[in-house]
Formats: C-alpha cells, sequence, structure tokens
C-alpha cells in the first residue's frame, strides 16, 4: 500500500493547475490521484498536451466530498472565486487537507469580502480563521492547518520587500504606491478579448484603477505586519508576456534612512528564508521564471524608499506557493520539489 501523498486538483485545466500537477510529479513524497473538471470524460492529456507520459488521468466530475476524499488526502482547489467556498467546507468535513487558490478565504472581513467581490461569502463563518498561505511571513500558523487561504499574486510582490520595513518602523503605513506590471497569463486561461493576442501585443495597458480585488488583500496583510492600518494605491498593468510580475512600490521613509540600513533590515528578516533574496541589482522577471523565488531590491531616490520584486506569477504566485503550504501541513521538507 502506498505510503505518499495522495493529491487531488479541484478545477484542474487552467494554468495554475498544470503548474501544480507538474510540480507535484517532481515530489517524492505525493502521488496526483484525481483531476476534476466541469466538462468530464477528456483525457488529462488533451487539455495539457506537457503531461502527455507523465500522468494517465481522465477528468471526473466533482459529485460529493466524501467521494473525493476516497482518493485524495490532499485537494488543491483551482476553483473560480465563489466557487470554492461553496464546496470546500465538505471536504473538511470529508476530511481533506485543502489549499485553495481562490481569494475565498484570503480576506478576514465578510463585509469587505462582499465589497471588493460582489457578492456574499459562501463560508462567512471561516473567514479571519483561515490561515494565510504565505510562510515567509505566517508559517506557525499554517503548520497543520486543515485549511490554507493561498496567497494572490500580485500581493507577494507588494507585501514581501515593504513586510520588514513597515514591521521595522522605517516607512510611513499611508501613501504607500504600488505600480505593478505582469504577463498575460495571470489573467487566466479562458479567452477574453483584452487578453488576445492582437489585442495585447506590442502594447502594455493599465488596469482596475482603484478598483483591482487584491488591492484589500496587500492592505490586510500589511496592517497586520506594521501593526496599524496601511493603506497601498495599487495599480496593476498587463504586460505583453506569457508570465512573471514585477512590482516597483514607493513609501515615504519615517526619518531619514539609507539603502543600507533598508537592506540590512530586509535581509535580516529574510536570512532564513529559502526562497527570498535580497539582491543588489534590480530584479527582472526573466531571474525568477519558472522558479519559486522572489527576488527584491531596495533603492532610496530622492528621500522616497523603493522596492522593486519579480516573481513567476504562476510558480511562487500560485502553484509553487501552494506546494510550499502542503510541505508545511504534511511536515515535509518546505523546499522539496521546489528546488
Amino acid at each position: 500500500m502506498s505510503t505518499k501523498t495522495r493529491v487531488a486538483i479541484l478545477g484542474a485545466t487552467g494554468y495554475t493547475a498544470v503548474e501544480a500537477i507538474q510540480l507535484l510529479l517532481r515530489h517524492p513524497h505525493v502521488e496526483v490521484t484525481a483531476v476534476t473538471s466541469r466538462e468530464p470524460g477528456r483525457r488529462l492529456t488533451q487539455v495539457h498536451p506537457a503531461l502527455t507520459g507523465r500522468l494517465d488521468l481522465v477528468f471526473e466530475e466533482y459529485t460529493t466530498p466524501e467521494k473525493l476524499a476516497e482518493k485524495a488526502d490532499v485537494v488543491f482547489g483551482c476553483l473560480p472565486h465563489g466557487a470554492s467556498a461553496s464546496v470546500i467546507p465538505g471536504l473538511l468535513n470529508a476530511g481533506c487537507k485543502v489549499i485553495d487558490f481562490s481569494a475565498d478565504y484570503r480576506l478576514n472581513d465578510p463585509a469587505v469580502f462582499a465589497r471588493w467581490y460582489g457578492s456574499e461569502s459562501h463560508d462567512p463563518t471561516r473567514l479571519g480563521h483561515v490561515p494565510y498561505g504565505l510562510p515567509e511571513l505566517f508559517r506557525p500558523s499554517i503548520v497543520g492547518a486543515q485549511l490554507v487561504a493561498n496567497p494572490g499574486c500580485y500581493p507577494q510582490t507588494v507585501v514581501l520587500p515593504l513586510a520588514p520595513l513597515l514591521k521595522a518602523g522605517l516607512i510611513e503605513p499611508t501613501s504607500i504606491i504600488a505600480d505593478a506590471k505582469s504577463g498575460v497569463s495571470g489573467a487566466g486561461r479562458n479567452p477574453k478579448l483584452n487578453n488576445l493576442y492582437p489585442e495585447c501585443n506590442e502594447s502594455i495597458s493599465a488596469y482596475g484603477v482603484g478598483t483591482h480585488r487584491h488591492t484589500p488583500e496587500i492592505d490586510q496583510v500589511l496592517s497586520i505586519m506594521g501593526g496599524t492600518a496601511t493603506e497601498v494605491i495599487f495599480t496593476p498593468h498587463l504586460t505583453p508576456m506569457d508570465r512573471g510580475i514585477l512590482t516597483t512600490t514607493y513609501s515615504v521613509p519615517t526619518r531619514q534612512v539609507t539603502q543600507a540600513e533598508l537592506y540590512e533590515c530586509v535581509r535580516e528578516f529574510y536570512k532564513n528564508e529559502p526562497f527570498i533574496h535580497v539582491v543588489d541589482d534590480l530584479p527582472a522577471t526573466k531571474h525568477v521564471a519558472h522558479t519559486n523565488f522572489c527576488n527584491m531590491a531596495l533603492r532610496v531616490v530622492r528621500g522616497r524608499v523603493m522596492t522593486i520584486a519579480a516573481i513567476d506569477n504562476l510558480i511562487k504566485g500560485a502553484s509553487g506557493s501552494a506546494v510550499q503550504n502542503m510541505n508545511i501541513i504534511r511536515g515535509f521538507p518546505e523546499t522539496t520539489a521546489l528546488l
């Protein structure tokens, strides 16, 4: 009898799902046992040809949590926002550990969730009680958790470099500006007009100005880290590349600071984190493509504090973080399948 952890992928047709599967196929302690879709019956390799010869599964319909729990110890929930919270309670009751890729459990306040996502939470009593799955900041709460809210991709590039500075009181918690640029895969696999090749190639455009749903997630996490209410003006941009996020933030220091002091603060904070690289040269998305690393640099320019961070939006921004969280939950070495 296999002693491997059995993993099911709920909603396995998208980009983050196939990235998660490819990482899990490298994991010595894991077996991918089930994949679900709203269009069951197709072979996994028909949708994800990159898996040909590597995993021979057929998409099945999600029927009951008990049926899926017969095949899985851990479930990666790759369902859309709103759909996840309608099925996850049943999976938890059936004994599964769940890592949710959606935003359904990231926000602590049901009213904030409803305001930004346009509908009430399907599982409001759990909001505020689910660990936020950013191990570099919240590892103790993830250990042994039954449900983890995988973090958003954009928020990581804002939160990771700013958290140490806010915690140390080196920057003001308000008037923070975050300018972020993402590859087209961040919008998912379903075709949308703005993401078609003729629309986005040879062009860069802002979107969700003042309304992007990652804004309250960023504010919430930074407020926790800084111990006071934090406000960020967050503007995402669509960039004509497949994958990657590069984010530059601008903050006001609480006193005169040097670049060396900023580096000392952030390097000390992340000195034991295997996936954080605090670099001297400016990061680029190609430096972290297909990895679970976050590369970040800091600058002081005309009295302002700047951070520049790069991640792969599909790995560190989603599937890599999910595997990292699963490793913590199951007691595996945290870097397994990720280095």
